[in-house]
């Protein structure tokens, strides 16, 4: 394929948006060729009847030519390593879970109730890991201790992962100007840096929160304004990060130990907890787009954490 684009002179590429678009770009790109990614949902409206892959190729070749068409930036090489450490490290925690569940039902059958929290299964974890003796048969207590020893390999893993991702954070200049942002940490800064391609590709800060689902749904209709649930469209694993950082800075305005956010402490008052840290995390994903299109660490004059 090379090859043959190697030959044409410089032409517009339209490609749909998947998990080597950005790869296959960056090397048509160096032929000197424009390439444009669609995401696919854009391209969708263009298909005629049937879906075929004449038709989808006709789909892109309009698609791309549309003035108000939206595009995706393509990543650098080291943006996408850094999402695959935050994408491993999504599925090492999400399969350290699916481990705790199955330890704590287990025991459950045996009478042996664990305490609410991590740390309580953690502990009995570590037990079956040394083959501590246990109210268990024989062999549900070494089953279990494959599990827990399952477990434990899982954390160091983890462990591993978070040790290279603070790497990359500091290598990163953006990364490190996200992190001055309240409720923005390593992860949350790190993952931006390396999922947001060019923050400056987006019109607004509005446009920005709205990509990242945190704007309400309008339905609205002759001249009348309908506003619903949040889209929850665009990066859900960016929209999960921000959301936990909101409600973490919430924790702190509920204690009285940080200043700045009266208003949240005033929505506190009339709204639900949750609704008030998806309000904080919209307003924090504009503050992150303002601080990665001017290069500049947040200004915390009266956000200080007070003594």
């Amino acid at each position: 394929m090379l090859k043959f684009f190697a030959a044409l002179p410089p032409v517009l590429i339209g490609i749909e948006a998947c998990g080597t678009a950005h790869h296959w770009g960056r090397q048509l790109q160096n032929l000197g060729h424009d390439v444009k990614l669609i995401p696919p949902i854009y391209v969708k409206p263009y298909v005629k009847r049937q879906k075929n892959d004449a038709a989808d190729a006709e789909a892109i070749c309009e698609a791309v030519t549309r003035p108000t068409m939206r595009f995706v930036e393509i990543k650098s090489v080291d943006q996408q390593a850094g999402g695959v450490l935050h994408k491993t490290r999504a599925l090492l925690i999400k399969q350290r879970t699916m481990m705790f569940n199955a330890v704590r039902s287990h025991l459950a059958e045996f009478g042996l109730v664990t305490g609410t929290g991590v740390a309580q299964v953690v502990r009995m974890v570590d037990r079956l890991a040394k083959g501590d003796e246990l109210d268990l048969p024989e062999l549900a207590r070494e089953t279990l201790g494959v599990l827990a020893r399952h477990i434990q390999e899982l954390q160091d893993k983890l462990t591993r992962i978070d040790k290279q991702l603070t790497r990359w954070h500091y290598r990163n200049d953006v990364s490190n100007i996200l992190e001055t942002i309240p409720g923005v940490g390593v992860i949350t800064a790190s993952a931006l840096a390396s999922m947001v391609t060019n923050a400056q590709s987006f019109r607004s800060a509005r446009h920005f929160a709205a990509w990242l689902g945190l704007v309400p749904r309008q339905n609205s209709s002759g001249g009348k304004t309908r506003l619903g649930k949040i889209t929850k469209g665009g990066n859900r694993y960016l929209r999960q990060l921000l959301v936990v950082g909101a409600t973490s800075v919430l924790r702190h305005v509920r204690a009285g130990s940080v200043k700045g956010f009266e208003w949240a402490k005033a929505l506190l008052d009339r709204r639900p907890p949750k609704v008030v840290a998806v309000a904080l995390a919209n307003k924090m994903a504009r503050i992150a787009w303002v601080v990665m299109t001017r290069g500049v660490e947040y200004e915390r004059k009266e956000l200080a954490i007070a003594a």
